[in-house]
């Protein structure tokens, strides 16, 4: 039997925990001298790298003395909670990363009570101490009550503290020490962490927590081995979540080392090992003893929260930049993308139109950006909460929002949050001219807040929210303030006539955009929508040339991002996503299509 340590990486988002990771492969020598590797390693798609955040959970091993260590590093934002709570099952304790500065943060409550639950066994690293503003006796308290808040067993109460630096390799075990390499991260977690349950000798159980893909091989499912052992070629029984059995063969047997993978012929209990040859293959199934099939719990995963509809892009500049307009393509796309993401939903409502259900607008838009890097074309929809009915209630999901806001701006963001109805719980003064505020809110209040909240932050404020719970509908809300200024005409536009239009509102277009009629080209400075036309020259007149006159000065127009656009169109306005463009237009594109749809309203 070998010896297996099998940990997750736990953390609000941005406290470390990948580079944490990138360490602990580093100082065991797993990497060799001549091998080169990225910072963040474990980050390997495109825009994990851009934005800095993990969005999928990804494993690794490392060998330390006659160890093997299995490390799991999770996603710290909120979006990704579920992917969070099935790798928890896997594993026999827990690494808790916290900011030696920020302390205890929405996450990571949502981490530590999944698994405190679970009856996971914690080692906590402080982490960043070497910021100017570190406070690690407050952060240390903060744990402590934490834990003592969530009814944490006596064993899990007795947690080891690590103090870190993880960006520069330094680690120790108390902060008066000299500062010390990694030595002391593993040791804990030999000394700590308790070994795998199981025995090699008993029928196979193996549950996947994860899913992969691959061309040549098709579906791949990462699993924890509970009981038994596996050989490459094993004739398997597969145990579905709904108690169907399905027969099945081990084709490819795969185990992991550092950032590689590598074919295997046997593994045994305790292990993370990866598997191919099932395609009906699904997180939660166990894979089982041919003679003797014996299913493990199914696991929960997290309800979706909200939804939009993806659509073929019908607006008149269609089909110019994308490669993949078709409704079967986009189908197609989606479709691939629920066999590998449990946590999304997906269901086609008409002619070219696809209700996707997500956890929130973060794995909404990382969806979108993937599929627009792969030259697709569609249109998205405003998002919007579900709905469900419990008991007879019309219920809707609500989230805890933290807030980390200067002093002095406080009164305005909680004034603005009152009318979205939130209820503010706590209020605490974090140093340095700081205050963290606590709310519950409605989810759908927070569609299109963050950024107002950013605005009336004067881009200071920091926002975290995780999912609270379903709770009786509250009402209408207060959502955007702010008209939008709809173009009237096709063509491009010129500094001439935005000149003019720039003191209406903010611009989203510069000069020589495409525009259509019924594309939107800027926010209103007011509440109503205005028409106008941004494709106007200048005349030339017998007195004067169309040259002359004076300057053209023009504000540089505002920059919406995919997540920006999202947040600020309405009901009735639509996102065009093609591979170079992000327009925002009309769900009804002439003004007379507009009026008529309204009056319907009314």
């Amino acid at each position: 039997m070998q010896k297996i340590r099998n940990i997750a990486v736990i953390a609000h988002v941005d406290h470390g925990k990948t580079t944490l990771v990138d360490g602990l492969l580093e100082q065991s020598g797993t990497f060799g001298s001549h091998e080169q590797h990225d910072e963040r390693a474990m980050d390997s798609n495109d825009l994990e790298k851009e934005r800095g955040i993990t969005i999928l959970s990804k494993n690794t091993a490392i060998r330390y003395k006659d160890y093997k260590i299995n490390i799991i590093d999770t996603p710290g934002h909120a979006d990704f909670g579920g992917e969070v709570e099935r790798v928890l099952k896997m594993v026999d304790g827990v690494l808790v990363l916290v900011d030696a500065y920020e302390g205890v943060m929405p996450q990571t409550k949502f981490v530590c009570k999944k698994m405190l639950a679970l009856g996971k066994m914690p080692i906590v690293v402080i982490n960043k101490i070497d910021k100017p503003s570190a406070d690690v006796d407050r952060v240390a308290d903060e744990m402590f009550d934490l834990f003592a808040d969530m009814d944490a067993t006596d064993e899990q109460q007795d947690f080891p503290i690590i103090y870190a630096a993880a960006r520069d390799g330094i680690a120790k075990l108390d902060m008066d020490d000299p500062d010390g390499d990694f030595e002391c991260i593993f040791e804990a977690i030999i000394n700590q962490i308790p070994e795998p349950e199981g025995d090699a000798a008993n029928p196979l159980q193996s549950q996947v927590f994860t899913l992969d893909y691959d061309n040549y091989v098709g579906k791949i499912g990462i699993s924890r081995i509970f009981n038994g052992t596996v050989n490459k070629g094993d004739n398997i029984m597969l145990a579905k979540a709904d108690g169907e059995m399905v027969k099945g063969k081990i084709s490819k047997l795969i185990g992991f080392h550092g950032l590689n993978r590598m074919e295997i012929d046997q593994a045994e209990a305790g292990d993370i090992v990866a598997f191919a040859g099932m395609e009906t293959v699904d997180v939660g199934d166990t894979v089982c003893d041919a003679q003797n099939p014996v299913a493990l719990d199914p696991m929960h995963v997290e309800e979706p929260t909200l939804t939009v509809v993806f659509a073929v892009n019908d607006s008149p500049l269609a089909g110019k930049e994308g490669k993949h307009v078709t409704s079967n393509k986009l189908r197609e796309r989606l479709e691939f993308e629920m066999n590998t993401n449990v946590a999304m939903k997906l269901e086609v409502v008409g002619e070219g139109k696809f209700k996707v259900s997500g956890r929130g607008e973060l794995q909404i838009t990382v969806l979108a950006e993937n599929m627009r890097r792969e030259d697709f074309e569609f249109s998205i929809s405003r998002p919007e909460v579900i709905v469900k009915e419990i008991e007879g209630v019309k219920c809707e999901p609500f989230e805890h929002l933290v807030i980390d806001v200067p002093e002095e701006l406080s009164g305005g963001v909680i004034e603005r949050l009152g009318k979205r109805k939130a209820e503010m719980k706590s209020m605490l003064p974090m140093g340095s001219g700081f205050q963290r505020i606590e709310f519950e809110i409605p989810a759908r209040a927070l569609i299109g807040f963050r950024g107002q909240f950013l605005t009336d932050t004067k881009g200071e404020g920091i926002m975290n929210h995780s999912f609270l719970e379903f709770r009786p509908y509250s009402g209408t809300v207060d959502s955007r303030s702010y008209g939008a200024l709809v173009s009237m005409v096709a063509g491009s536009t010129l500094a001439f006539s935005l000149f003019g239009i720039q003191n209406r509102g903010v611009l989203y277009v510069g000069v020589q955009t495409e525009v259509y009629e019924g594309m939107i080209v800027g926010e209103h400075s007011r509440d109503n929508d205005l028409v106008v036309n941004p494709i106007k020259g200048k005349a030339q007149s017998n007195v004067r040339s169309s040259g002359a006159d004076e300057a053209i000065k023009l504000i540089p127009p505002r920059d919406m991002s995919l997540e920006r656009a999202l947040e600020w169109i309405e009901d009735d306005e639509l996102l065009e996503v093609t591979p170079k463009s992000i327009r925002i237009r009309k769900k009804f594109l002439t003004e007379a299509e507009r009026k008529r749809h309204s009056r319907k309203g009314k």
